[in-house]
């Protein structure tokens, strides 16, 4: 199989986790505000509301829960957390909510886990 050809189909079952995430987010009573929101700095799968919390969520896709979840890399947590901060500057009625980092993990064959309050800020 070529690079790009790979690259594709990851795209694919990556798009689908996060549909799949997503929806599963909301039968939890999340509103999704934003999916794939993107910004030079950095970019978040899913940005979602319920109640005061606001949830910024990574999704990951592997072949177990543990390396989904092992996948996010400090650095990846760097720039998903510029972005937070560029989204939170573009959105101040956002001001009052209690921000938090979540990951959910996709594994074949598996319901998705979710893990919430997955990381606190580190000093950006």
């Amino acid at each position: 199989m070529t690079n790009t050809r790979s690259r594709q189909l990851a795209r694919k079952r990556g798009l689908r986790a996060e549909a799949l995430c997503a929806l599963i987010l909301r039968l939890q009573g999340y509103r999704i505000l934003d999916r794939n929101w993107r910004v030079p700095v950095g970019e978040v799968d899913i940005i979602a509301r319920r109640g005061k919390v606001l949830a910024f969520v990574e999704v990951k896709t592997r072949d177990t829960e543990d390396a989904a979840f092992e996948a996010v890399s400090l650095k990846q947590r760097q720039r998903i957390e510029k972005a937070v901060g560029a989204y939170l500057a573009m959105h101040p009625e956002c001001a009052n909510l209690h921000a938090r980092f979540d990951v959910m993990a996709v594994a074949p064959w598996r319901w998705p886990a979710h893990i919430q309050a997955a990381w606190g800020w580190t000093n950006v």
